[in-house]
């Protein structure tokens, strides 16, 4: 297994993930609940900060490799998974956005595999839906986790309203992008599907 610094920065977003887990776990009196939602929000951010920083890195350094490659959407798929779990639990986030999003992962992780096991994998390249997808749900994950009113903001709003607007259209986003990407997987599946 190879080890650099971009492979070390993705080890550092698993590793976040059980520390963001422990945080809803601790004994009561450790922390406040509003000293708690701000820890955990920032180890959401810091943690997505590095799924930038290992990919900018790798390129930059050319440390770029299978493992990397493998590893890299493992862990962003692990960490959003895990924290929307955690938001669905603290009544935070709806079910049915979190198991949309969950299940899309799972559904195109499967479907990008199976696609570069035939020589296919272009076909199901990030596109400019996915990326949408992923900004707006990473926007929304750490203002569910912060949940705090905005100072100066009118009564009723702050980030739990702006999390879940941006969560919902991260779910929205979700189903629009599978469709997609199912849609430019469709011949590949025709094909198989035939034995040919």
């Amino acid at each position: 297994m190879p080890f650099n610094l971009p492979i070390f920065l993705t080890w550092l977003r698993v590793a976040a993930i059980p520390f963001l887990v422990a945080l809803y776990y601790l004994p009561p009196g450790w922390l406040s609940v509003p000293e708690r939602d701000l820890i955990s929000a920032l180890v959401f951010v810091a943690a997505s900060l590095t799924d930038w920083a290992d990919g900018y890195l790798a390129r930059r350094l050319n440390q770029t490799s299978a493992f990397g490659a493998f590893l890299d959407p493992v862990a962003d798929k692990l960490l959003v998974a895990a924290a929307l779990i955690i938001l669905v639990d603290q009544g935070r986030a709806d079910a049915v956005a979190a198991i949309v999003i969950i299940g899309r992962e799972i559904t195109i992780s499967a479907l990008r595999e199976w696609m570069a096991k035939i020589g296919a994998a272009r076909n199901v390249a990030v596109s400019m839906l996915g990326k949408v997808k992923t900004v707006a749900q990473m926007l929304a994950i750490p203002l569910l986790l912060y949940y705090a009113p905005l100072p100066f903001a009118p009564e009723g709003w702050g980030m739990p309203i702006i999390g879940s607007f941006l969560l919902w259209f991260a779910a929205i986003m979700t189903l629009w992008s599978m469709g997609y990407y199912l849609y430019k997987a469709l011949p590949e599946i025709s094909t198989q599907g035939r034995g040919h």
